[in-house]
Protein backbone atom coordinates (compact mmCIF):
# COMPACT_ATOMS: atom_id res chain seq x y z
CA UNK A 1 0.00 0.00 0.00
CA UNK A 2 2.34 2.51 1.07
CA UNK A 3 4.35 1.56 -2.30
CA UNK A 4 1.19 2.30 -4.24
CA UNK A 5 1.62 6.04 -2.49
CA UNK A 6 4.60 6.71 -2.85
CA UNK A 7 4.09 5.76 -6.71
CA UNK A 8 1.33 8.45 -6.63
CA UNK A 9 3.20 11.27 -4.90
CA UNK A 10 6.54 10.53 -7.58
CA UNK A 11 3.61 10.88 -10.39
CA UNK A 12 1.77 14.10 -8.77
CA UNK A 13 5.14 15.73 -8.47
CA UNK A 14 5.95 14.65 -12.03
CA UNK A 15 2.73 15.72 -13.51
CA UNK A 16 2.75 19.11 -11.34
CA UNK A 17 6.57 20.31 -12.50
CA UNK A 18 5.46 19.87 -16.14
CA UNK A 19 2.51 22.10 -15.64
CA UNK A 20 4.59 24.54 -13.57
CA UNK A 21 6.88 24.82 -16.65
CA UNK A 22 4.44 24.32 -20.20
CA UNK A 23 1.46 26.62 -18.20
CA UNK A 24 1.57 30.32 -20.01
CA UNK A 25 -0.78 31.86 -17.29
CA UNK A 26 1.35 33.10 -14.49
CA UNK A 27 -0.75 33.25 -12.10
CA UNK A 28 -1.71 29.28 -12.77
CA UNK A 29 1.98 28.39 -12.90
CA UNK A 30 2.48 30.01 -9.45
CA UNK A 31 -0.58 28.42 -8.22
CA UNK A 32 0.89 24.61 -9.10
CA UNK A 33 4.37 26.12 -8.36
CA UNK A 34 2.47 25.93 -4.03
CA UNK A 35 1.10 22.80 -4.55
CA UNK A 36 4.35 21.32 -6.50
CA UNK A 37 5.66 22.80 -2.90
CA UNK A 38 3.20 21.12 -0.30
CA UNK A 39 3.28 18.03 -2.65
CA UNK A 40 7.11 18.37 -1.63
CA UNK A 41 6.88 18.20 2.02
CA UNK A 42 4.83 15.09 1.92
CA UNK A 43 7.49 13.90 -0.32
CA UNK A 44 10.00 14.79 2.50
CA UNK A 45 7.71 13.30 5.70
CA UNK A 46 8.04 9.39 3.29
CA UNK A 47 11.58 10.05 3.66
CA UNK A 48 11.64 10.16 7.46
CA UNK A 49 12.79 14.22 7.22
CA UNK A 50 10.13 16.31 8.89
CA UNK A 51 12.51 18.98 9.38
CA UNK A 52 12.95 19.82 5.57
CA UNK A 53 9.35 18.86 5.00
CA UNK A 54 8.47 21.92 7.51
CA UNK A 55 11.13 23.96 5.75
CA UNK A 56 9.73 23.04 1.79
CA UNK A 57 6.13 23.52 3.19
CA UNK A 58 6.81 26.97 5.04
CA UNK A 59 10.00 28.88 2.38
CA UNK A 60 9.78 27.02 -0.69
CA UNK A 61 5.78 26.81 -0.79
CA UNK A 62 4.67 29.42 1.67
CA UNK A 63 7.16 32.60 1.50
CA UNK A 64 8.42 31.97 -2.29
CA UNK A 65 4.65 31.06 -3.12
CA UNK A 66 3.94 34.83 -1.79
CA UNK A 67 6.87 36.68 -3.43
CA UNK A 68 5.96 35.11 -6.61
CA UNK A 69 2.16 36.13 -6.62
CA UNK A 70 3.20 39.44 -5.46
CA UNK A 71 5.31 39.97 -8.21
CA UNK A 72 3.24 38.81 -10.73
CA UNK A 73 0.06 41.13 -9.36
CA UNK A 74 2.47 44.11 -9.49
CA UNK A 75 3.77 43.35 -13.25
CA UNK A 76 -0.05 42.44 -14.34
CA UNK A 77 -0.86 46.22 -13.00
CA UNK A 78 1.83 48.06 -14.55
CA UNK A 79 0.79 46.08 -18.10
CA UNK A 80 3.89 44.24 -18.04
CA UNK A 81 4.13 41.39 -20.55
CA UNK A 82 7.15 39.45 -21.80
CA UNK A 83 7.51 37.71 -25.24
CA UNK A 84 7.45 34.50 -25.18
CA UNK A 85 10.76 32.16 -25.68
CA UNK A 86 11.56 31.42 -29.44
CA UNK A 87 11.21 27.79 -30.78
CA UNK A 88 15.05 27.66 -30.72
CA UNK A 89 15.32 29.09 -27.22
CA UNK A 90 13.15 26.73 -25.80
CA UNK A 91 14.99 23.71 -26.96
CA UNK A 92 17.83 25.41 -25.88
CA UNK A 93 16.90 25.47 -22.66
CA UNK A 94 15.31 21.91 -23.10
CA UNK A 95 19.17 20.99 -23.87
CA UNK A 96 20.42 22.21 -20.74
CA UNK A 97 18.35 20.74 -18.56
CA UNK A 98 18.61 17.27 -20.11
CA UNK A 99 22.34 17.69 -19.37
CA UNK A 100 21.79 18.32 -16.15
CA UNK A 101 19.70 16.15 -15.01
CA UNK A 102 21.84 13.47 -17.17
CA UNK A 103 25.17 14.56 -14.82
CA UNK A 104 23.33 14.88 -11.75
CA UNK A 105 22.44 11.12 -12.18
CA UNK A 106 25.73 10.24 -13.16
CA UNK A 107 27.15 12.02 -9.80
CA UNK A 108 24.58 9.54 -7.85
CA UNK A 109 25.51 6.78 -9.78
CA UNK A 110 29.31 7.34 -9.69
CA UNK A 111 29.30 7.09 -5.50
CA UNK A 112 31.40 4.57 -3.48
CA UNK A 113 29.02 1.70 -2.10
CA UNK A 114 28.86 2.35 0.46
CA UNK A 115 29.23 6.27 0.94
CA UNK A 116 31.88 7.03 2.76
CA UNK A 117 30.04 9.01 6.04
CA UNK A 118 31.03 11.18 9.19
CA UNK A 119 27.00 9.99 10.31
CA UNK A 120 28.31 7.84 12.84
CA UNK A 121 31.15 10.02 14.46
CA UNK A 122 28.32 13.14 14.59
CA UNK A 123 25.88 10.96 16.28
CA UNK A 124 28.04 10.18 19.03
CA UNK A 125 29.08 13.71 19.37
CA UNK A 126 25.54 15.31 19.35
CA UNK A 127 25.58 14.23 23.42
CA UNK A 128 28.35 17.40 23.82
CA UNK A 129 25.67 19.56 22.48
CA UNK A 130 22.67 18.89 24.65
CA UNK A 131 19.97 18.56 22.23
CA UNK A 132 17.90 15.96 21.26
CA UNK A 133 17.37 16.98 17.72
CA UNK A 134 20.52 15.97 15.21
CA UNK A 135 19.22 18.54 12.39
CA UNK A 136 19.38 21.55 14.98
CA UNK A 137 22.75 20.11 15.95
CA UNK A 138 24.46 19.69 12.53
CA UNK A 139 22.84 23.21 11.79
CA UNK A 140 23.97 24.91 14.70
CA UNK A 141 27.09 23.48 15.55
CA UNK A 142 28.64 21.44 12.70
CA UNK A 143 27.85 23.51 10.02
CA UNK A 144 27.03 26.57 12.09
CA UNK A 145 29.16 28.76 9.44
CA UNK A 146 26.51 27.76 6.67
CA UNK A 147 23.57 28.72 8.89
CA UNK A 148 24.83 32.44 9.80
CA UNK A 149 25.51 33.12 6.19
CA UNK A 150 21.93 31.53 5.48
CA UNK A 151 20.28 34.19 7.45
CA UNK A 152 22.76 36.85 6.61
CA UNK A 153 21.73 36.31 2.90
CA UNK A 154 17.80 36.47 3.78
CA UNK A 155 19.06 40.19 5.43
CA UNK A 156 21.20 40.85 2.92
CA UNK A 157 18.17 39.87 -0.30
CA UNK A 158 16.03 42.31 1.85
CA UNK A 159 18.76 45.54 1.94
CA UNK A 160 19.23 44.77 -1.82
CA UNK A 161 15.44 45.27 -2.67
CA UNK A 162 14.81 48.34 -0.73
CA UNK A 163 18.31 49.85 -1.84
CA UNK A 164 17.46 48.60 -5.82
CA UNK A 165 13.58 49.09 -6.71
CA UNK A 166 12.72 52.53 -7.59
CA UNK A 167 10.61 54.56 -4.97
CA UNK A 168 7.60 54.39 -7.83
CA UNK A 169 7.39 50.90 -7.90
CA UNK A 170 7.08 50.30 -4.00
CA UNK A 171 4.37 53.16 -3.76
CA UNK A 172 4.52 52.71 -0.08
CA UNK A 173 2.52 49.72 1.64
CA UNK A 174 -1.25 50.60 0.94
CA UNK A 175 -3.40 51.34 4.04
CA UNK A 176 -6.25 49.14 4.38
CA UNK A 177 -9.62 50.17 5.63
CA UNK A 178 -10.48 47.47 7.84
CA UNK A 179 -14.52 48.24 6.00
CA UNK A 180 -13.09 47.15 2.61
CA UNK A 181 -11.85 43.81 4.17
CA UNK A 182 -13.90 41.32 3.10
CA UNK A 183 -15.36 39.15 5.82
CA UNK A 184 -13.36 35.73 5.47
CA UNK A 185 -10.11 37.84 5.80
CA UNK A 186 -11.50 40.01 8.32
CA UNK A 187 -12.90 36.86 10.26
CA UNK A 188 -9.08 34.93 10.00
CA UNK A 189 -6.75 38.06 10.74
CA UNK A 190 -8.85 38.26 14.05
CA UNK A 191 -9.25 34.20 14.73
CA UNK A 192 -6.23 33.22 13.17
CA UNK A 193 -3.23 35.01 14.38
CA UNK A 194 -2.70 33.81 18.43
CA UNK A 195 -3.11 29.94 17.46
CA UNK A 196 -0.60 30.79 14.89
CA UNK A 197 1.93 33.33 17.13
CA UNK A 198 1.44 29.88 19.94
CA UNK A 199 2.89 27.36 17.09
CA UNK A 200 5.36 29.90 15.74
CA UNK A 201 6.48 29.49 19.15
CA UNK A 202 6.25 26.02 19.63
CA UNK A 203 8.07 25.19 16.60
CA UNK A 204 10.98 27.03 17.26
CA UNK A 205 10.87 25.87 21.06
CA UNK A 206 10.78 22.25 20.20
CA UNK A 207 13.23 22.52 17.30
CA UNK A 208 16.43 22.23 20.11
CA UNK A 209 15.17 18.57 21.07
CA UNK A 210 12.10 17.83 18.03
CA UNK A 211 11.45 18.84 14.23
CA UNK A 212 10.88 22.00 13.85
CA UNK A 213 12.98 25.41 14.09
CA UNK A 214 14.21 28.90 13.25
CA UNK A 215 12.80 29.00 9.61
CA UNK A 216 9.69 27.39 10.07
CA UNK A 217 8.68 29.50 13.20
CA UNK A 218 9.76 32.75 11.27
CA UNK A 219 7.91 31.67 8.06
CA UNK A 220 4.34 31.15 10.60
CA UNK A 221 5.26 34.45 12.21
CA UNK A 222 5.41 36.42 9.49
CA UNK A 223 2.33 35.26 8.14
CA UNK A 224 0.42 35.89 10.82
CA UNK A 225 1.39 39.30 11.10
CA UNK A 226 0.94 39.72 7.22
CA UNK A 227 -2.72 38.45 7.74
CA UNK A 228 -3.08 41.54 10.42
CA UNK A 229 -1.77 43.85 8.19
CA UNK A 230 -3.42 42.91 5.20
CA UNK A 231 -6.84 43.05 7.11
CA UNK A 232 -6.06 46.29 8.12
CA UNK A 233 -6.27 45.84 12.09
CA UNK A 234 -2.48 47.24 11.76
CA UNK A 235 -0.57 49.62 9.76
CA UNK A 236 2.49 48.67 8.04
CA UNK A 237 5.82 49.07 10.17
CA UNK A 238 7.49 52.18 9.45
CA UNK A 239 10.77 50.37 7.30
CA UNK A 240 12.60 53.67 8.98
CA UNK A 241 12.03 52.26 12.21
CA UNK A 242 14.83 52.07 14.74
CA UNK A 243 12.80 49.03 16.52
CA UNK A 244 12.20 46.85 13.10
CA UNK A 245 16.21 47.27 12.05
CA UNK A 246 17.10 46.01 15.44
CA UNK A 247 15.00 43.17 15.45
CA UNK A 248 15.77 42.42 11.41
CA UNK A 249 19.80 42.64 12.50
CA UNK A 250 19.77 41.27 16.00
CA UNK A 251 19.41 37.63 15.35
CA UNK A 252 22.68 37.66 12.73
CA UNK A 253 24.62 39.80 14.96
CA UNK A 254 23.89 37.80 18.17
CA UNK A 255 25.09 34.67 16.21
CA UNK A 256 28.24 36.66 15.00
CA UNK A 257 28.73 37.96 18.70
CA UNK A 258 28.29 34.21 20.39
CA UNK A 259 30.76 33.53 17.00
CA UNK A 260 33.53 35.68 18.18
CA UNK A 261 33.52 35.01 21.73
CA UNK A 262 34.57 31.28 21.34
CA UNK A 263 37.79 32.35 20.52
CA UNK A 264 37.49 33.78 24.39
CA UNK A 265 35.35 31.03 26.09
CA UNK A 266 35.99 27.90 24.00
CA UNK A 267 38.40 26.41 21.51
CA UNK A 268 37.83 29.00 18.53
CA UNK A 269 35.27 30.94 16.21
CA UNK A 270 32.32 29.31 16.27
CA UNK A 271 32.97 27.26 19.29
CA UNK A 272 30.65 26.93 22.33
CA UNK A 273 31.86 26.49 25.95
CA UNK A 274 31.56 22.93 27.80
CA UNK A 275 28.14 22.85 29.44
CA UNK A 276 26.65 26.15 27.75
CA UNK A 277 26.09 25.18 23.99
CA UNK A 278 22.19 24.55 24.17
CA UNK A 279 21.25 27.71 26.17
CA UNK A 280 23.74 29.39 23.60
CA UNK A 281 21.74 27.87 20.68
CA UNK A 282 18.40 28.69 21.82
CA UNK A 283 19.14 32.17 22.56
CA UNK A 284 20.62 32.49 18.92
CA UNK A 285 17.93 30.56 17.60
CA UNK A 286 14.90 33.05 19.22
CA UNK A 287 17.37 35.95 18.36
CA UNK A 288 17.23 34.33 14.34
CA UNK A 289 13.55 33.11 14.72
CA UNK A 290 12.46 37.19 15.11
CA UNK A 291 14.42 38.54 12.59
CA UNK A 292 13.56 35.90 9.69
CA UNK A 293 9.69 36.47 10.65
CA UNK A 294 10.38 40.50 9.93
CA UNK A 295 12.65 40.09 6.92
CA UNK A 296 10.13 37.77 5.33
CA UNK A 297 7.33 40.16 6.27
CA UNK A 298 8.98 42.97 5.13
CA UNK A 299 10.36 41.28 1.40
CA UNK A 300 6.24 40.98 1.01
CA UNK A 301 5.47 44.09 2.64
CA UNK A 302 7.69 46.35 1.11
CA UNK A 303 8.48 49.84 2.54
CA UNK A 304 5.68 51.53 4.40
CA UNK A 305 5.96 55.01 3.23
CA UNK A 306 7.22 56.08 -0.69
CA UNK A 307 10.33 58.26 0.00
CA UNK A 308 9.86 62.33 -0.32
CA UNK A 309 10.52 63.38 -4.10
CA UNK A 310 14.42 64.86 -4.73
Amino acid sequence: MMVLLDLALAAWLLALALHVVMERNERSAIIAFLALGLLLGLVWVRLAAPDVALTEIAIGGGGTGILLLRAEAALRGRGKHEEGATRGGKLAVAAGCAVISAGLGFAVLALASPAPTLAPAASDAIAATGLGNPVTAVLLAYRALDTLLEKVVVLLALVGIWSLAPDGIWGGAPEVAPAAVPGPLAWLARILPPFGVVIGVYMFWVGADAPGGTFQAGTVLAAMWLLVIMAGLLPPPDAASPALRLVLVGGPALFLAIAFLGFIVADGFLAYPEGFAKPLIVAIEAALTLSVAAALAMLVAGPARKAPAR
